[in-house]
């Protein structure tokens, strides 16, 4: 709790006090400030900055809606909620508003809301000296007996100043004061009373007028007058006398009219008419007063003659006279007290309150401010608010008449959208009143529940090569909450399925949760796989939930079976051979095939369409395996077509054909002959501008590398060159691989070695053909149907000795006989001549050196002159040096071209004895990068 006084002097040179108290409980805020202000204010005067003085923004005000709130119906003082000043809205006449109840001050309430506060303004009024203080008649006329002693007093009546304080009224006085004077011992604020001081004497002066004059004590001082006119009478020199000065009573505000207070008496010691006493009301007391009591002249009773409301006024003062006949008078004071009875209900006012409240709000929200008023005094007036349903809400009550209604618990829009709140408030009194005020709230939802899924998990099947787009399943979430925050949204969450993005498989609608196949799937490639689909709501922050589905691909007869063997090939032709002899249910061959649907499509069977000769094969419908119906004959022909048809179980079914050639014959040649020109026909590959374009490139990147390596090549042959030419190595006579030396002088083998790869169509595929001394040797590969008969290769040879193709042997062989001579001519006949034993040799002259051959014989040099002088590095051996002629590749062709080791030691081991052989010269040995130079010389020579 904080307290502030302020002070401030306004512009009209007035002083306001302000107070401001504060307390702060829970989420409701309640405080008080005070401002002191002069009546008569004009209007639009501002009162103060409550704004500032609250310590509240400009912006506070606007975005709480401030508003004011007063009990009465006039409105004396407005809020500008733009600058936060309190502004004069009607004139305030504080003798109007309080009449004498100092201090006078106007009680308003400011409340404002999100959240709620409650401010108490207190503005008091002060007094300004603008009431003169006025008599209630203009002038009292006095009828006084001569004989009137000094002393007597004669009320004058009292002057009434609705100002108040030192502007109220202060002092009276009396001119001329030659025969009376006030009483000084009379209070001010009481009645006035003239003193008799000297002897009246009618003689001399029978009728006196004075002027009574009332000032009050403002500046500028103001007065009222009132004028005396006394009348002298004859002897009457007793005044009644009562028998009490102060006569109390006391009366329920519910009293009926005619009700007894009580009863005055006075008595005159004067005897006749003079003694004769009647009671009056004062005409010093107000009009207002005498309405509502009487005094009966003769008896001195007082009764009630109005309605009268404690909560208007609760004490009453009568000033009652008693006169004589002869004009003599005294006066009493009665004093009416009036009691509370329990007669007004509680009044409801609502200052503020909420139409919603959201659901996550916190115990002790405050979402409604209710002032109650009850009128009534004491145990009438004490008031207590209760809320009878069985709802979590609660009245309380910070401050004396404002209570307010709070949440006690936890709200859940879900369980309760909408609360009617009833309060009933009553008070203490005998018999208890009440009043009920009935409030409508409604719960406002807050995203505070998830989507949940119909099912844990989905599972779904779809037809494989279904159509791009194709409905396959929907999933369904729903979600408690309201409005947007039950707007669910499907969102396919990110995943792959083999490595690819899920999203690339399927979609789901965002609003439906619709999952669409995005592609055709292919059971053979995908059976089944999962993905996970987020369900997210609309709130914020949005709730989501994830389920599992599943998407299960069933199989349909798409492919068809696909055979593996006999491999089917576009420009070869594929030949079983079935001997003549062959036996019943003899194995020709086995159809394979395999189909890469599942289940029943999966299931094979063979049969035969077609065939040369039906009664000669059959196939296996399980296996496909083909044997032999009866036993093969001559009569049956060597070419055998059969039509194989592989069909699966499907529905409907699919089927693939395979064509079969079978030959019945005993040997190959015979094969050779039927299947010579099969494939003459064929058609070669249409696309040669793609071929054509690819040899270019290949050639064009060959010869660049070809060039790059020759000038290596050349290069280090010139430093090698150098290297020899200034040094003292020997020259070691090279012996190409493959050649040995027989004891003789000639350097050429006594066994020939060549391997040519050739085709039917060259262009296309190869085979190999081999030649193994004069023997002539056919091997044909089961890939390739079509082959060269190797006479007329033979032939093409012979005819054409300077072909590029062979290399002619050195000019001295000329000497040989020709027995002796190697190369083409020593193997044109006469085996017989060699001797028993030799391998008569028919390949072409051999080929130089090659550079693989050419480091070989070096590293041997080197390692010969590395033992000789030990000075030139390591020894090299020859064994670690590959033999690049062991295996040669023909790109195009399954062919290889082998060294076989077999081959070339079969000459070595035929070689008859060097004493066998006929002197011959030997023919110069191929020149090496060491001996070059030198062998050239002796050539010239």
């Amino acid at each position: 709790m904080r307290i502030f006084n302020l002070k401030k002097m306004a512009v009209f040179s007035l002083q306001h006090r302000i107070m401001f108290f504060v307390v702060f409980c829970s989420h409701f805020v309640y405080g008080q400030i005070s401002y002191s202000i002069p009546e008569e204010m004009k209007k639009g005067s501002v009162i103060g900055n409550i704004a500032q003085d609250l310590g509240l923004d400009l912006k506070r005000l606007k975005s709480g809606k401030a508003r004011l709130y007063s009990g009465d119906s006039t409105e004396y003082i407005e809020l500008n909620k733009v600058r936060g000043l309190l502004l004069i809205r009607e004139n305030i006449d504080r003798e109007a508003l309080c009449t004498k109840i100092t201090p006078c001050a106007l009680h308003l309430q400011m409340v404002l809301e999100n959240p709620m506060e409650l401010y108490s303004i207190t503005i008091e009024v002060t007094d300004i000296n603008d009431n003169a203080p006025t008599f209630q008649k203009s002038e009292i006329r006095f009828e006084i007996s001569e004989s009137a002693i000094t002393g007597a007093s004669f009320v004058l009546g009292r002057a009434v100043d609705p100002d108040v304080g030192i502007n109220g009224l202060r002092s009276y006085s009396l001119k001329p004061t030659d025969n009376f004077a006030l009483d000084k011992q009379a209070d001010v604020g009481k009645i006035v009373e003239m003193v008799l001081q000297k002897p009246l004497d009618r003689e001399k002066q029978g009728i006196i007028d004075l002027l009574l004059t009332a000032f009050d004590g403002g500046d500028p001082r103001l007065s009222g007058t009132m004028s005396i006119h006394i009348t002298v009478l004859d002897v009457n020199d007793n005044a009644p006398v009562f028998t009490h000065n102060v006569y109390k009573a006391s009366v329920t505000e519910n009293a009926i009219k005619g009700t007894k207070l009580t009863t005055v008496s006075a008595s005159d010691a004067d005897e006749g008419s003079n003694s004769h006493v009647t009671y009056y009301i004062s005409d010093a007391v107000d009009s207002s007063v005498t309405d509502i009591f009487l005094v009966d002249q003769h008896s001195g009773e007082v009764t009630l003659n109005g309605q009268i409301d404690y909560e208007k006024l609760n004490h009453y003062q009568l000033v009652i006279q008693a006169r004589d006949q002869g004009g003599l008078s005294n006066s009493c004071k009665v004093i009416i007290d009036v009691l509370d009875i329990n007669d007004n209900k509680p009044t409801i006012d609502i200052l503020s309150m909420s139409s919603s409240i959201s659901e996550e709000s916190k115990p002790n929200t405050v979402v409604a401010m209710i002032k109650v008023n009850d009128p009534d005094s004491g145990a009438n007036g004490q008031l207590h608010c209760v809320i009878n349903d069985n709802i979590p809400f609660a009245v309380t009550n910070p401050s004396n008449d404002f209570f307010s209604v709070r949440t006690e618990q936890e709200l859940d829009r879900e369980r309760e959208a909408e609360y009617n709140i009833t309060v009933t408030c009553s008070d203490e009194g005998v018999p208890s009143l009440s009043s009920s005020a009935s409030l409508r709230l409604q719960i406002s939802d807050v995203n505070d529940n998830a989507p949940v899924f119909e099912r844990n998990n989905y599972e779904a099947y779809v037809v494989e090569n279904n159509t791009p787009g194709l409905s396959i399943f929907t999933v369904k979430a729903s979600d408690v909450d309201s409005n947007q925050n039950a707007r669910v949204s499907y969102i396919l969450e990110d995943s792959t399925v083999n490595g690819v993005p899920v999203s690339s498989y399927v979609t789901v609608s965002a609003d439906s949760g619709v999952i669409n196949a995005v592609r055709s799937f292919d059971y053979e490639q995908l059976k089944d796989f999962h993905f996970r689909v987020k369900a997210q709501d609309g709130g914020s922050p949005p709730l989501s939930t994830n389920v599992t589905v599943k998407i299960t691909i069933q199989d349909q007869n798409d492919n068809v079976p696909q055979v593996l063997y006999p491999v089917q090939t576009g420009g070869s032709l594929v030949a079983e051979i079935v001997p003549r002899l062959a036996d019943v249910g003899y194995l020709v061959t086995k159809v394979v095939a395999v189909d890469v649907d599942s289940g029943q499509n999966a299931w094979l069977s063979y049969k035969l369409q077609k065939a040369t000769d039906r009664a000669l094969f059959e196939v296996g419908p399980q296996n496909g395996e083909i044997r032999t119906v009866r036993q093969v004959t001559d009569k049956d022909a060597v070419k055998q077509k059969l039509t194989v048809v592989v069909e699966d179980n499907g529905q409907p079914s699919r089927s693939a054909v395979v064509n079969i050639n079978v030959a019945v014959a005993d040997s190959f040649p015979e094969v050779l002959s039927e299947f010579t020109d099969f494939t003459h026909g064929k058609t070669y590959n249409d696309d040669l501008t793609f071929y054509l374009i690819l040899a270019l490139a290949a050639v064009s990147f060959l010869f660049i590398t070809c060039l790059v390596v020759i000038i290596s090549v050349k290069i280090y042959r010139w430093r090698q060159s150098r290297i020899f030419h200034h040094s003292n190595l020997p020259v070691i006579p090279y012996y190409p691989p493959g050649y040995t030396d027989t004891g003789v002088t000639g350097t050429l083998p006594h066994m020939y070695n060549y391997d040519m790869c050739m085709t039917t169509d060259s262009r296309k595929s190869d085979c190999k053909y081999s030649t193994l001394g004069g023997q002539k040797i056919l091997i044909m590969d089961r890939s390739f149907t079509e082959t060269m008969q190797h006479a007329k290769t033979e032939n093409n040879f012979l005819e054409d000795p300077d072909s590029p193709d062979l290399q002619k042997p050195p000019n001295n062989d000329w000497r040989l006989p020709p027995n002796q001579r190697p190369g083409p001519s020593g193997a044109a006949a006469r085996p017989e001549e060699a001797g028993p034993g030799a391998v008569v040799g028919t390949g072409p002259w051999p080929n130089p050196p090659t550079e693989a051959e050419q480091l070989q014989a070096l590293m041997a040099a080197a390692n010969e002159v590395s033992e000789a002088t030990a000075t030139l590095g390591p020894r090299y051996n020859a064994q670690y040096v590959p033999d690049y002629r062991q295996n040669v590749y023909i790109p195009g062709s399954t062919a290889t071209l082998t060294a076989n080791p077999q081959q070339q030691q079969v000459p070595q081991q035929a070689l008859p004895p060097p004493q066998a052989l006929p002197p011959a010269e030997a023919p110069k040995a191929a020149p090496t990068p060491a001996s070059k130079k030198k062998v050239t010389k002796k050539d010239k020579k």
